[in-house]
């Protein structure tokens, strides 16, 4: 058996295979409820219910989906290029810390403003986090993939530290956390009384803005170039460092983003546990769009989804949340295994 390149796939092939992959995904969804004890399309309902079942539901997926845009479209870029950055959750984390800094007074500015520099200060934080493994890639070919990950317990590590001295909120009864915005640091709620902050509009501008470079700039060109082959790209004049390094600011600053998005729209003080693992999961939400921009959104609201709907199912059906976790995982592998067969055909030979 071996794999034969298909040329030109038909519409068919095209969107067949990722309709089975869903198809089985639900499937398997179907027979773990039967495991738990539990009607499948009861549980199936459920979920669709939580996420997207009332104004309070849509509201809550769309609040998830929001720090999920930015690592998605952060893991998108970067390997695009075949940067596998693996370090989302620390540049999440590093726009964080800035975002405290700046947010809980070093500034004193007009609040437009306010948000533009504690959003520009957070970006510049998360790309000088991606940029040191980049550079040892480049200069040394230090593999980025375990430089990336490590800077994810680097980064942990010190912001525990911060929150447990020069961070912690005199004013927190002992709890490892960091003093709160500023009121007027805070970004406003897009439905008084809610959750949903503008957060969630800077993440499909920022969708959009990625978008517009990939497709119409000459770094998104040289982006394409160098993920596609770096020989023929550095043989075309291409500065394969060069771009890089501007795809590693780029990719870093949107993770960064993220931890902006979060402590400046949600919570308001940064903890330990701020995140559960977005950065982890922007590279689900990245796979499952196919890297493409555009489609980082609408995978990042699937994701969100089905975390929002498996915690609304689980209190409902006294099913276990963890489930959420499997069908995310069988249709991530689902979908890389559709787009395989996609592009080739298994033969005989």
């Amino acid at each position: 058996m071996r794999l034969e390149p298909v040329t030109a796939p038909t519409l068919a092939r095209t969107l067949g295979y990722p309709a089975l992959a869903i198809a089985l995904t639900v499937i398997l969804a179907s027979g773990l409820s039967l495991l738990a004890g539990a009607n499948p399309f009861a549980t199936l309902g459920l979920i669709i219910k939580g996420a997207v079942g009332s104004k309070f539901a849509l509201l809550e997926t769309l609040n998830r989906a929001t720090p999920l845009i930015f690592t998605g479209l952060a893991i998108a870029v970067a390997f695009k290029a075949k940067l596998w950055n693996i370090g989302a959750e620390a540049q999440l984390y590093a726009g964080a810390v800035v975002t405290v800094l700046l947010g809980t007074g070093a500034v004193g500015l007009p609040q437009p403003f306010f948000w533009v520099v504690m959003a520009g200060g957070a970006m510049l934080a998360g790309a000088l986090v991606l940029l040191g493994p980049v550079l040892l890639k480049t200069r040394l070919g230090v593999d980025e993939v375990v430089t990336t990950l490590l800077m994810n317990f680097i980064v942990l590590l010190f912001v525990s530290y911060l929150l447990e001295g020069p961070m912690k909120d005199p004013m927190g009864m002992g709890w490892p956390k960091s003093a709160a915005l500023l009121r007027e640091a805070r970004l406003p709620r897009i439905v008084p009384g809610l959750r949903l902050h503008w957060g969630f509009g800077l993440a499909l501008v920022s969708a959009g803005v990625v978008w517009l470079i990939q497709t119409k700039t000459t770094l998104g060109y040289e982006i394409r170039a160098v993920g596609l082959n770096k020989e023929a790209a550095r043989f075309a004049g291409i500065s394969v460092s060069r771009v890089l390094v501007l795809t590693a600011l780029l990719s870093g600053g949107l993770a960064a983003l993220a931890g902006f998005s979060e402590v400046a729209g949600l919570k308001g003080n940064l903890t330990l546990d701020l995140s559960p693992g977005f950065g982890y999961t922007g590279i689900i939400v990245a796979m499952l769009a196919l890297l493409h921009p555009l489609g980082v959104v609408v995978s990042a609201l699937f994701v969100a989804g089905i975390f929002v709907g498996a915690d609304s199912m689980s209190r409902a059906a006294g099913v276990p949340s963890y489930i959420a976790d499997i069908l995310l995982a069988s249709a991530l592998l689902l979908m890389v295994l559709a787009i395989l067969l996609t592009r080739f055909r298994v033969v005989r030979g």
